[in-house]
């Protein structure tokens, strides 16, 4: 059994106190971690500065370039994992065993997150806008129109608090250490497996171990580590419910991500049509399991509904939990015990509104829950919703949920809420107007393009440019006479 210690900016520590983190299916102990505490996360803390001047002394390009060879390692190379190894096929079962992800989709994550290593410097083109490196490291220096600016770190180190249950936020904190900005990260409970293998996987490639600090802890830790993370990092990004979203908003050191509320939009010139998007419908619903903020937990149209909403529970409604390992299995299963219990109920006190109808339910051979020893599954539903003023109609969920929204097109943006990813199907240009007006919504794909279908050259809820760095006036020498 693998016992896996606290990594104190680059330095193993082990603690008094541990968790065991265990198989959800069979209560196996896979290996033993040491627990952080809020103390030893804000005396390290008082060293943040050390970790950007090691990272400080490559290049940007440097760092990009070792970012790239990782990338290999992370994915190809058996990799020390405490006082043991992990091969990348040990990775993905030992990620499956804990967050419940099947085995194929955490393989599936891996070659995400090694996409996102390889392409480093595309992204970071992309995400400056073309700004030399120079200018980051510097701290100044001249755009290629002959311009004088300025960029100025707004942290030594930041922090990333994060969750369980998807191991593909993880694209999230790659850019990091390529922009010579120390990295905290604070695990979920179930998923340590991705922080310790990229960071093996970094020092390999000869990014300095002294530049990475990671502090696990148990789900009863969490917010007392979490909350450390968050008082001392200058800029930290955390995962959570909407009450997370609310309690830092307008907080500028601290990057909230809560649930995504995906949504695909029918115009009112292709909804007659809506057979030809089943598939996009039905992909962005279920791809994942349905776990990630991208995954579409919303369609909403003005006439059709119904039939829509029917067709994908035809589509989806059948879909039963396989075992984790069978490259089939679609369904993750819930490890923290009466989660699934809890979703499950609250979808059925929604449904008791004469707006809603479980589609679902009839073309599934049993109940929505399935209760297991030690998890629970829940198969895919899809809602009728007839008034889009019904709370069911902007729900969300963390399986492959969907509600099905009639509405008038000239009410989507006023009664849809916030949409991370909206996906609008039209060429109406006034639609395609209002959409790139609109506020509410952050990644906008308008034509056939899924939800959770990505481009990586652009940001994803904020740049974490603008995030870690801000522009500033800056002159070495007095202006032209004016």
């Amino acid at each position: 059994m693998i016992d896996i210690p606290i990594v104190r900016w680059g330095e193993p520590y082990e603690s008094m106190e541990k968790m065991e983190v265990v198989h959800f299916e069979t209560g196996e102990t896979l290996a033993t971690m040491h627990e952080a505490n809020a103390g030893l996360i804000r005396m390290d803390m008082r060293k943040a500065r050390l970790a950007r001047e090691k990272l400080r002394e490559f290049s940007i390009t440097e760092l990009v370039e070792m970012v790239a060879e990782a990338a290999d390692y992370y994915v190809d190379d058996t990799l020390p994992l405490g006082d043991g190894e992990q091969s990348p096929d040990d990775f993905c079962r030992m990620q499956s065993a804990t967050t419940g992800l099947p085995e194929h989709m955490c393989r599936f994550n891996m070659t995400k997150n090694a996409f996102v290593m390889k392409h480093m410097h595309d992204i970071l083109d992309a995400l400056t806008r073309g700004l030399p490196y120079e200018i980051l490291s510097n701290g100044y220096g001249h755009e290629d129109r002959g311009v004088m600016v300025s960029y100025q770190a707004n942290c030594n180190a930041a922090g990333w608090v994060l969750p369980s249950n998807s191991p593909g936020v993880h694209t999230l904190w790659l850019p990091v250490i390529p922009l010579q900005i120390g990295l905290v990260l604070k695990p979920g409970p179930q998923e340590p497996w991705t922080p310790y293998r990229m960071y093996e996987a970094f020092a390999k490639a000869g990014i300095p171990r002294e530049a990475i600090s990671i502090y696990p802890g148990g789900t009863a830790k969490g917010p007392e580590l979490g909350g450390a993370v968050l008082e001392t990092c200058e800029r930290s990004v955390i995962f959570g419910g909407t009450a997370t979203i609310e309690r830092y908003q307008g907080n500028p050191r601290v990057s909230a991500h809560g649930p995504g509320f995906s949504k695909i939009f029918l115009g009112d010139d292709k909804v007659d049509d809506w057979e030809k998007y089943i598939d996009l419908m039905a992909d962005s619903v279920f791809v994942n399991s349905g776990r990630s903020c991208i995954s579409c937990s919303g369609i909403w149209a003005s006439r059709h509904t119904e039939e829509i909403a029917d067709a994908l529970a035809q589509r989806l409604g059948p879909i039963a939990p396989l075992p984790m390992g069978d490259p089939e299995s679609g369904l993750a299963a819930f490890t923290i015990p009466g989660a699934a219990e809890a979703m499950s109920a609250q979808i059925d006190d929604g449904c008791t509104s004469d707006a809603v109808t479980e589609m679902t339910a009839k073309y599934r051979d049993g109940d929505r829950l399935i209760t297991n020893e030690r998890c629970d599954f829940l198969r895919p539903t899809v809602l009728h919703v007839s008034d889009c003023d019904d709370p069911m109609a902007n729900t969300e969920y963390m399986f492959p949920f969907c509600s099905v929204v009639e509405c008038p097109q000239d009410q989507f943006l006023a009664k849809s809420g916030y949409t991370l990813v909206g996906s609008v199907l039209t060429e109406d240009p006034a639609l395609s107007r209002e959409m790139l007006d609109a506020t509410s919504v952050d990644r906008l794909n308008i034509g056939e393009v899924k939800t959770i279908q990505l481009n990586w050259l652009q940001p994803h809820e904020g740049n974490i440019i603008d995030f870690l760095f801000r522009a500033r006036a800056f002159q070495d020498a007095p202006p032209p006479p004016h």
